[in-house]
């Protein structure tokens, strides 16, 4: 009992912690700039929300997802107050590359409008070569799969073009497509497509054969057969891929949005570092953290509608 109270009351206890020692302690480095009190508020506003949750835990006498999470979110916390103790008030490491919480917090605020403009921007390119990508991966992956006629041609063109970094091929894209914005969107197919490709073969060429005789003699046709049975029967392994070309496309969107698409994160993040506004370039990570976790945890839960006998076998 007393072990379930220390969880619930541990986040609350560090986020008092972290306030008290930004509140009190003094600032060791000098700050010409107008005060930003986003850090201070951001402790505030999670301090009563904690307390609320867990007065609230404490009270139903059962475990709740707030007594799960407490010493997460109160580590967490944590951090930002150490890095905040090392940078103002220690000034133990160089605040110009490394700027404490208050400049951060607020670069989100004072720049929020422009974040969600080059988050859109990315969100949208990012889709584009996931459609694209995506559809010719499957369509490959399956045409590879499924027929040996299709595999004899394809097979080599995709093991000699897939190990490829899109990223390498930039120059070539560049040169290649009218736009930066088109050749970025080609690039995201590419690293969309390769893992899919691979993963959708190797699921259709994995279809248990007593599958195929029973559609076979349920007189089925050839597309019935691949869209009634071996697509349905691949889907994790489509998944899969999907996944991985997900992941791959974040490297992929990053750098070319460095290397010439004007908005994006990848552009302000790289924009703000040449001007030294380091502040902006953390504020940018941590929009782009939250961005693409969220994007990876909508596609688990896609999937999990999806394939629903599989449901939580893969976690995220």
């Amino acid at each position: 009992m007393v072990k379930n109270k220390i969880r619930i009351w541990s986040s609350v206890v560090l986020i008092t912690l972290v306030w008290l020692m930004h509140n009190l302690l003094p600032n060791r480095v000098t700050n010409f700039e107008k005060p930003q009190p986003y850090f201070n508020e951001l402790l505030i506003i999670a301090l009563v929300v904690t307390a609320v949750f867990a007065i609230i835990s404490t009270i139903l006498h059962r475990v709740t997802a707030f007594q799960y999470n407490s010493p997460r979110i109160g580590v967490f916390f944590l951090a930002f107050g150490l890095y905040d103790l090392v940078t103002l008030k220690l000034g133990a490491i160089n605040t110009l590359f490394f700027p404490n919480p208050d400049k951060i917090f607020g670069a989100m605020v004072n720049n929020a409008v422009l974040l969600a403009k080059c988050l859109g921007y990315s969100v949208w390119l990012l889709v584009i070569g996931w459609v694209l990508g995506g559809i010719c991966g499957v369509i490959t992956g399956i045409l590879i799969g499924w027929s040996t006629d299709w595999n004899y041609w394809l097979d080599p063109i995709v093991k000699f073009l897939g190990p490829i970094p899109p990223t390498v091929l930039i120059p070539i894209a560049l040169s290649a497509f009218p736009t930066s914005f088109a050749a970025s969107a080609f690039l995201l197919a590419l690293s969309m497509w390769f893992p899919v490709t691979i993963l959708t073969n190797s699921g259709i060429a994995s279809v248990r054969v007593d599958y195929l005789e029973v559609a076979d003699t349920m007189g089925a046709s050839t597309l019935q057969k691949v869209f009634k049975v071996a697509i349905p029967a691949a889907a994790p392994s489509i998944f899969v891929g999907i996944f991985n070309g997900v992941c791959a496309s974040f490297i992929t969107l990053m750098v070319a949005e460095m290397l010439g698409v004007r908005y994006g994160l990848g552009w302000y993040i790289n924009w703000q570092r040449e001007i030294m506004g380091y502040a902006n370039v953390y504020a940018g990570l941590i929009v782009l953290a939250i961005a693409f976790s969220l994007i990876i945890t909508i596609l688990f839960r896609v999937r999990d509608h999806f394939l629903k006998w599989q449901e939580g076998l893969i976690k995220w």
